[in-house]
């Protein structure tokens, strides 16, 4: 660290800086603040997420328990035919959305396929969506953490480290000067007092 210089300059240096950090950290503060807001909101989402995927199955294994005969082909039944994964810019973190989800129904027979098919590919449906929704809430808690993560270690910087370190800073140059003051006022007043003696 360069030695600190004990001048007029550089205790207005030190003031201004001073007052730039305490400036910038209430901001800090708000950006931290709605980042943890928005993390658990996004925990909250993830929850929810889980929650309706984890409920398909049994339902399924209660309104259609037939999907376990394996003697009937359901392969390849919904594939996604289009999945568009958008951004939200908040407070500069880049967090992945939905944008779009279609679906495409492979073609069967009437009457080859048993008329609970329709049903299941709804419920199929619902749980690819589910599982999509999962990955993005999961990846949008994980840039939120992350994010956090960062803003907590900036606005503790400024906390911790910079504004106490300006204020040190200040202390000694405001001691420094004001005692370079006195000792000039003490010698102006011994150097009048000799020149009065040598002078009658």
């Amino acid at each position: 660290m360069a030695r600190l210089s004990l001048t007029k300059a550089s205790l207005t240096k030190e003031k201004s800086l001073l007052r730039t950090f305490q400036d910038v950290l209430p901001s800090l503060d708000m950006k931290r603040r709605q980042i943890s807001a928005e993390r658990e909101k996004a925990r909250r989402q993830l929850a929810e997420a889980v929650q309706t995927a984890e409920a398909i199955e049994p339902d399924v294994a209660v309104r259609l328990p037939m999907v376990a005969n394996e003697a009937i082909n359901l392969d390849h039944l919904v594939t996604i035919s289009r999945l568009e994964i958008g951004e939200e810019n908040l407070m500069g973190t880049r967090l992945p959305t939905l944008q779009a989800l279609e679906f495409r129904i492979s073609h069967y027979g009437l009457l080859t396929k048993p008329f609970w098919v329709d049903a299941l590919i709804v419920v199929l449906k619902a749980a690819i969506e589910a599982n999509i929704r999962i990955q993005l809430a999961r990846r949008r808690v994980e840039f939120l953490q992350e994010a956090e993560r960062t803003v907590t270690q900036r606005y503790n910087l400024f906390d911790k480290v910079l504004i106490p370190r300006a204020r040190k800073n200040i202390r000694e140059i405001s001691i420094y000067l004001s005692d370079a003051e006195r000792a000039g006022v003490v010698n102006s007043k011994i150097a009048k007092r000799k020149k009065e003696r040598q002078n009658p």
